[in-house]
C-alpha cells in the first residue's frame, strides 16, 4: 500500500473543560507531523480545540492518526468510526492507548505506545513494504489473524532528544500566531505522584534538549509573533544550572515574551534563578501545589509540605513573579473545610490565579489501579475523566459535594472582588480571565446538576 497523505488528529477537550477558551496543544502531534512531513509525506494536523476537522481532507488520506488523553478518548474513538468505515487505516497514541491498547483496539488497527517518533515511521515503513518484520516493531500494539491483541516489546524512550525536529506549527491547521504556543524542552519526571501519567509515560529519567535547540526554536517562535509561550515541561527548573543557562541566553538575546512554565515548590531554594526570571519580562510560575493538608501531600506521594509551599510563594512573590496555582481535591484525607480551608490560603497568598482540580485516577497510574482494584470507581464513561468530574467515591466527602465544592471554590476564588481588585490595578488580562471563568464555572455547576442526578438518583432507581 503507498501511503501520501497524512491526517493526524488530536482529539478536541470536552466541553466542561474550563479553560477550553485558552487551547494548549500537546506538542507531540505537531511533532510527530512534522516527522513525517520530513520524511517525504505531505501531512496536516488537526488540533480540534483550534480549528474543526477537514473532513474532505480526512477523507482523502491514507492514513489516520489520532493522538488522545482519557477525557477525550470517546470523542477519538467516534471519529476513527468513520474513518473505518472509508477503509483508511488509523493509528491511535497518546495517553489513553497507551495504558489500554487492548480497549483503543477496538476502534483502530494499530496502537503506538508511549514515545512514537521511531514506532510510527517503523510502522508506516511496514504498511507500505510489509518490512520490517511488524513483530520487531517495539512500542506497536495491534491485532493477530485470529482477532487477538498482540503487544510488542516495550520501546526505550529516546534519549537525545535534539534528535528530534522542531515541530512546525505551519502543519497545523487554522493556526495562527496569536494561540498559546507550547514548547518542549524535557521529558520525564523523577517524581512519582499517585495520580499523575508522566512518569508512567516518559520515565523517571529526565531528557533535556540542548540550550541551543530550545533557543533556535525560541527564536523562531518570537520572529513571526508576539504570542504567549508555555513550557509544557512536567519541571522546567529540574536541572537548575540548565534552566538557568536557557533563561541567561533568553535575556542576552532579548527573547523574553509573556511565558509560563511549570515548576516545583523546590525553586525557591534557588535566588539566583529568582533573580533570572525576574528578568525575562512577564513570567508566570505555574506550580503543582496540590494541597494545603499535609496528610494529603503524603497520600499524593508530593514530597513536599505545606511549609514547602508557604515558603515558596512568598519567595516568588518578592522577586514579582505572578504565580498560577494549582490543587487537588479529594484525598482520602481531605474534608469539605479543606476545600474551604485552601480557598482561603490561595486568596490570602494573593495567589494571581488558581486551577482547582478533583482528583481524577487516570489509567495507568497508581491512583486508578488501587481504586478500580478497590471497587471505588463509580463508573468508567472516560468523557468524565477530565479533573473536573468526580468519578470514584472518596472517604471523608460525598461524591456529589467534592464534585460541586470544588466548582464553587474556583468561583468564590474568581470572585467580583478578584475581577475589580485586578481592574483598578490595571491588570486588565486577570480581570477578563476572572469573567470568564465565573461564566464557565456557572455553565459547568449548571451541568453537574445532570450528572450528578444521572450518577446518584437513577442509578438507585435501576
Amino acid at each position: 500500500m503507498q501511503i501520501k497523505k497524512i491526517s493526524f488528529i488530536e482529539t478536541r477537550s470536552t466541553d466542561a473543560y474550563i479553560f477550553r477558551k485558552f487551547p494548549i496543544p500537546r506538542v507531540g502531534a505537531v511533532l510527530l507531523s512534522t516527522i513525517l512531513r520530513n520524511n517525504g509525506y505531505e501531512v496536516k494536523a488537526f488540533i480540534e480545540d483550534v480549528a474543526p476537522l477537514d473532513w474532505d481532507y480526512l477523507e482523502n488520506s491514507d492514513l489516520v492518526c489520532i493522538s488522545t488523553i482519557t477525557s477525550t478518548v470517546n470523542k477519538a474513538y467516534e471519529t476513527a468510526k468513520r474513518v473505518k468505515r472509508l477503509g483508511i487505516p488509523i493509528v491511535m497514541g497518546g495517553a489513553h492507548p497507551t495504558f489500554v491498547p487492548e480497549e483503543a483496539l477496538g476502534q483502530c488497527d494499530y496502537v503506538v505506545r508511549g514515545e512514537g517518533e521511531q514506532t510510527l515511521l517503523e510502522l508506516i515503513h511496514y504498511i507500505e513494504k510489509g518490512s520490517p518484520d511488524i513483530s520487531t516493531i517495539k512500542g506497536l500494539s495491534y491485532k493477530g489473524k485470529d482477532g487477538s491483541c498482540i503487544h510488542n516489546s516495550v520501546r526505550p524512550n529516546l534519549e537525545d532528544l535534539d534528535e528530534l525536529p522542531t515541530p512546525d506549527f505551519a502543519l497545523v491547521h487554522k493556526w495562527r500566531s496569536s494561540f498559546i504556543h507550547p514548547v518542549s524542552t524535557t521529558r520525564g519526571c523523577a517524581y512519582n505522584c499517585s495520580f499523575c501519567l508522566v512518569s508512567p509515560m516518559f520515565g523517571r529519567h529526565y531528557r533535556y534538549r540542548s540550550v541551543s535547540k530550545v533557543m533556535e526554536e525560541l527564536r523562531d517562535i518570537t520572529s513571526k509573533s508576539r504570542s504567549p509561550i508555555f513550557i509544557v515541561d512536567d519541571n522546567f527548573a529540574a536541572n537548575r544550572k540548565r534552566a538557568k543557562e536557557l533563561i541567561r541566553a533568553m535575556i542576552a538575546e532579548g527573547i523574553t515574551p509573556k511565558w509560563s512554565a511549570m515548576v516545583r515548590t523546590n525553586i525557591a531554594k534557588d535566588k539566583e534563578l529568582l533573580e533570572l526570571l525576574s528578568q525575562t519580562g512577564d513570567f508566570t510560575a505555574s506550580i503543582g501545589f496540590e494541597s494545603i493538608n499535609p496528610q494529603a501531600l503524603k497520600f499524593y506521594e508530593k514530597r513536599q509540605d505545606l511549609e514547602d509551599n508557604i515558603h515558596c510563594i512568598k519567595a516568588l512573590k518578592e522577586h514579582g513573579v505572578k504565580i498560577h496555582g494549582m490543587f487537588v481535591f479529594g484525598a482520602d484525607t481531605d474534608t469539605v473545610d479543606t476545600i474551604k480551608k485552601t480557598t482561603d490560603f490561595a486568596r490570602d497568598m494573593q495567589l494571581d490565579s488558581i486551577q482547582f482540580m478533583v482528583l481524577t485516577p487516570l489509567p495507568g497510574t497508581t491512583l486508578f489501579n488501587e481504586m478500580n482494584k478497590a471497587g471505588r470507581l463509580l463508573h468508567t464513561d472516560w468523557t468524565k475523566y477530565d479533573i473536573h468530574h468526580v468519578v470514584f467515591n472518596p472517604t471523608h466527602i460525598k461524591p456529589e459535594e467534592l464534585h460541586t465544592e470544588t466548582l464553587k471554590a474556583m468561583k468564590n476564588f474568581y470572585s467580583w472582588g478578584y475581577i475589580f481588585g485586578k481592574l483598578i490595578s490595571f491588570k486588565l488580562f486577570y480581570a477578563a480571565f476572572g469573567v470568564y471563568n465565573r461564566n464557565s464555572l456557572n455553565r459547568a455547576l449548571r451541568e453537574a446538576r445532570d450528572y450528578l442526578y444521572g450518577l446518584f438518583y437513577e442509578q438507585k432507581k435501576s
